[in-house]
């Protein structure tokens, strides 16, 4: 069962984002992170993106 979509207080590289994507869809925090890396090689709101869910996402209690 996937959990809600939060940021872990472990196992991040910079505000959490990708690791809490890659918990909340079942998937290695490695490949999340490779495909974030990637999608910033073509046009388009990546960063912003990333900014947006660094405040919205709350921290998980865990």
């Amino acid at each position: 069962m996937a959990s809600t979509l939060t940021r872990p207080r472990n196992g991040t590289v910079i505000a959490g984002v990708c690791a809490g994507l890659a918990r909340r869809f079942g998937l290695s925090p490695f490949v999340v992170r490779l495909l974030f890396l990637l999608s910033c090689l073509l046009p388009g709101p990546q960063f912003v993106i990333y900014i947006v869910l660094w405040i919205i996402m709350p921290k998980a209690d865990y």
